[in-house]
This record gives C-alpha cells, structure tokens and sequence, in this order.
C-alpha cells in the first residue's frame, strides 16, 4: 500500500503541470500558417471569437476591431478563429478570409487559420473552451458564428458569450475594464 502511495505522490506533479497549462498551452496557426502560442498572451484579458464572413453577424467584426483598438494597449487582445461550421458561412480560403476581413473592416487583431469549432473535427482549443472537464469552470456549445469566450490574465477560463452579444455589450466593456 504504501508503494501504491508512493507512486501516486511522485505522479501528482505530473498531473498538475498538465492541467496548468490550459490556454497558454495552445499553440494554434495563424491565418498566414506561421504556429502563434497562445502564451504570448500571458498576463493580458483575451476574447477568442469564431468568425464567418457570409453571416448576418459578419458586421460585428467592425465592434471586435474598435474593441482592440480602444484597449489592446491596457492588456487586451482579440483572436478570431474563422469557421465554416454553420450553413457554408465561411467558404473562403485563408487568402479571401484575410483580403475579406482586412479591406472591409479593417481587422489588425490576430486572424488564425480556419479551424472547425464543433463536431468531430473539433479543434483542442475549442475543446477546451466548450467542455468543462478540460477548463475547468463551465460547458458551452458553440451555438453559432461570433461566440464569445473571455479569458482572464492569468489564462482561466471565465465566459462564453452569446454570438448576438454585441462584442461592445456592457458587460464585455465593465469585464475588461475592471
């Protein structure tokens, strides 16, 4: 029994580095297909939205993009995920989402490559974001394009938001402002 203990003790470090790692041990590729650590946003409150550019909330990329603007300075950053996993909504290849986002709305926050955000093909991150075993704090199903999910400085896990959620909501505003 007490080499059974023994052995347990010497595994719990191993357990713990493990489940600490959460946000910040994604690494996730950028829209130009270059690896973008997630750890390179330590210590700053971090929106992470499923994009579409054929959606009929497609517009709130230009709130996302005055959102960055206003506080990317005071330790605030938004990284959009492009996802094609409601109704066809974002066909495009990297090139046409980057050219879409970048001409129309004029998006300077960080696009990454276009990931599937449910089902099968689910991406980890997005695994750890919508199950609770993996972050620790709550289940939210992707409902539909321009989810929200807001995590802390520290990488914890804090909320989803409703995709009809104005990136802009008061509530965001007041999260990221205290």
């Amino acid at each position: 029994m007490k080499k059974i203990y023994f052995i347990l003790l010497l595994l719990l470090p191993l357990c713990g580095a493990t489940a600490q790692s959460g946000f910040y041990g994604f690494t996730v590729k950028t829209i130009d297909g270059e690896d973008f650590p997630l750890s390179s946003l330590k210590g700053k409150k971090v929106m992470v939205v499923n994009v579409a550019s054929r959606c009929g909330l497609t517009p709130q990329y230009e709130q996302l993009q005055q959102l960055y603007e206003k506080y990317a300075q005071g330790g605030f950053a938004i990284v959009g995920f492009p996802a094609n996993n409601f109704r066809g909504q974002e066909p495009g290849t990297s090139e046409e989402i980057k050219a879409f986002c970048t001409n129309k709305y004029g998006v300077t926050f960080p696009m990454m490559e276009k990931i599937s955000v449910k089902g099968d093909d689910m991406h980890p991150l997005y695994q750890w974001l919508t199950r609770q075993r993996e972050n620790g704090k709550a289940d939210a199903e992707v409902t539909w394009n321009f989810q929200k999910f807001l995590i802390d400085a520290e990488g914890q896990w804090v909320k989803s938001v409703p995709p009809k959620t104005r990136p802009d909501a008061p509530e965001i505003i007041a999260w990221i402002e205290e």
